[in-house]
């Protein structure tokens, strides 16, 4: 899924047309960089290159000679975008100064403003898998969630933008001993009556799995120790009570951990009465997290839902293909494992007890999503601290074949993240030191929200508010997240994502309200805006020049954000466009002057509304017309 140049930023023309000069100067390599970059002084020009000096170290040549060459070769296929060039447009020990005409950028931008914005569909759009969310039964959601939910959903929507398959997987963590714990626990409470089954709620769940894990969890290391100190000739009668006490306890956990596995040999045969216990913890996660979800305004639904569950009866299959093909191989203590090249350590698919791990289900996995659902790329969004894992498991599966599509290799990429910290530069927790939970982290960034909205328009009635409070929220919190680089850790901070100035979500939902606030101005003052759409446009004013160039770079952008799977790079386009609007507004008043300027002007105005609303639904942010 190459990113296409794209036919109306100024910048990827230019770097194509360079390109195409450089190739035909005898001995420069056809991979030369033409280096084009915004020119530092605007009476010089829009643009420069700065190609010449390093191709003159290659060619052992003079810079400014290279760059005559240069200028020369790459004026006719630039004639109808840049004004002609001269060598007085060579600058320096060789820089390329170029100026674009002010028509051909009107050109370009009146073909951008067309329903697709520059993105038409794709030929032949590919199917992408993007396993994103990642909850676990019986648990709430947390702040760890949160980059997972809403990094995953921006990538799967910047794919659907460029007219592609995209299918999202949310890979439920609802399977194996941990959750047979629970389950366990649960089917106890009620048999006792100290839960009903029907009333049963995720703070529930999420109790009873502390207390089941806790519970089934023997305290061997902590025995041994004490057992050894009770053996000292001067322990007292009271520490060795404590002794009886502890063994009482590990001999209860041991019988807990025994019932819990019991339980998931009857969960594994399907007995009844545990699928059906199985099935309430399974329900309740989903719609905790669908609830979650949704106030996020994410695309993620329960068809999406794609439990390590189902995944159970393949794995036998799976192991036993790879070991008789000769892709994995058994060990003397009975593990099963696949080596892969360049990676020391290989990927264990079978424990030594016949046991399967999460490995064994992310290769089942990548063969269901590679041949079933037929993707030619998938991605998962984990935290970097999976990064081992997944060179171990994309290795299996690509040396399995599992990988392989009547078009070549599915694409395997692991959409790594950093972690949210505190403003402490720690993990993010609250004071106790426990996850903070994701239900409440949108509920104070709403609040926060709704504050800002109250300072800024004390006037509009409550109840006006409220609904806006809870878009500016969501589209604080998201956008504070992806505007980071997802690699990278962040500082969270909720007076920093609700401000209404800098690099947040609210200051671009209040550009964008402001530009709809200009067409509300121009109604009530009485101005015909009639036919505006149609009108020719001009960008002759410098602010007008730099808002029509940030808006022809709109469809790379996106292509780059997809194909790089980095959607701050969209969040930095969309900031520098307000940037610009901002420019233009201060610089160009709309309403006033002639009727061709003001039709040329809200056309723009129209049009970056567009892009900027465009932009955001593409990265999932919601937005409102008022602020």
């Amino acid at each position: 899924m190459p990113a296409d140049r794209s036919e109306f930023d100024p910048v990827e023309l230019l770097t194509h047309a360079f390109r195409q000069a450089i190739a035909s100067i005898e001995g420069a390599p056809a991979d030369a960089d033409p280096l084009i970059t915004p020119s530092k002084r605007a009476e010089l020009g829009d643009f420069q290159s700065n190609a010449a000096m390093p191709l003159a170290k290659i060619l052992g040549r003079k810079p400014r000679e290279i760059a005559s060459e240069l200028a020369e070769k790459v004026g006719p296929l630039l004639s109808d975008l840049v004004e002609p060039l001269t060598d007085a447009d060579i600058a320096g020990p060789g820089f390329i100064n170029v100026r674009l005409k002010p028509e051909a950028l009107a050109r370009l931008l009146a073909q951008l403003d067309s329903p697709a914005l520059g993105l038409e569909a794709p030929a032949e759009p590919e199917t992408v898998v993007v396993d994103l969310c990642g909850v676990n039964l019986a648990k709430q959601m947390h702040v760890g969630h949160l980059r997972s939910t809403v990094i995953g959903d921006a990538l799967a929507r910047l794919f659907e933008r460029l007219g592609h398959t995209v299918i999202r997987q949310n890979h439920v963590g609802d399977w194996g001993l941990p959750i047979a714990m629970v389950t366990r626990t649960l089917m106890e409470q009620a048999a006792q009556g100290k839960l009903d089954l029907d009333a049963v709620t995720l703070d529930d769940l999420d109790r009873l799995y502390k207390e089941a894990k806790a519970e089934s969890t023997p305290p061997t290391a902590k025995l041994k120790m004490w057992r050894a100190w009770a053996r000292h000739p001067k322990v007292d009668a009271e520490f060795e009570d404590d002794v009886r006490t502890l063994e009482g306890e590990h001999e209860a956990a041991e019988a807990n951990l025994s019932a819990s596995k019991q339980t998931l040999v009857r969960l594994q045969n399907h007995d009844a009465e545990v699928e059906a216990v199985w099935q309430k913890l399974y329900d309740v996660t989903i719609a905790a997290c669908l609830d979650n979800c949704a106030r996020l305004k994410t695309r993620i639904t329960e068809q999406d839902s794609a439990g390590e569950s189902s995944y159970r009866e393949e794995l036998a299959p799976l192991v036993a293909d790879l070991i008789e093909r000769g892709v994995a191989e058994e060990e003397a203590g009975g593990a099963v494992v696949v080596r892969v090249g360049g990676i020391e350590e290989p990927c264990l698919v079978r424990k030594s007890d016949g046991g399967y791990l999460y490995a064994t289900t992310d290769v089942a996995a990548i063969r269901r999503r590679v041949r079933t659902l037929g993707a030619h790329r998938v991605v998962y969004c984990v935290d970097a601290r999976q990064a081992l894992h997944f060179r171990q498991v994309f290795g299996a599966a690509h040396k399995a074949g599992y990988a392989t599509t009547g078009a070549g290799e599915a694409k395997l990429e692991h959409a790594a993240f950093g972690m949210v910290l505190g403003e402490d530069r720690r993990p993010f927790k609250t004071r106790s030191g426990e996850n903070i939970r994701l239900s409440e982290l949108l509920d104070e960034a709403i609040a926060r929200a709704g504050e800002k909205v109250a300072e800024s328009s004390p006037d509009t009635p409550e109840a006006e508010r409220l609904p806006i409070a809870e878009v500016v929220g969501i589209a604080a919190i998201k956008y504070a997240d992806l505007s980071n680089d997802r690699i990278k850790d962040y500082v969270f901070s909720y007076d920093r994502m609700v401000a209404l100035q800098g690099n947040t979500g609210p200051y671009l939902l209040y550009a964008l309200a402001r530009i709809k606030s200009i067409f509300r101005k121009a109604a009530e003052l009485g101005i015909d805006t009639a036919g505006f759409e149609r009108a020719p446009l001009a960008v002759g004013e410098p602010a007008e020049k730099a808002l029509a160039m940030q808006l022809l770079a709109y469809p790379s952008s996106v292509r780059r954000s997809a194909e790089h799977l980095e959607p701050h790079r969209l969040c930095a386009y969309l900031y520098d466009l307000a940037g610009a609007f901002s420019g233009f507004f201060e610089h160009c008043p709309v309403l006033k002057g002639e009727a061709g300027v003001r039709a040329s002007r809200l056309r723009l105005c129209a049009l970056t509304a567009r892009v900027l609303e465009d932009g955001l639904e593409t990265l999932g942010i919601p937005h409102v017309d008022r602020m």
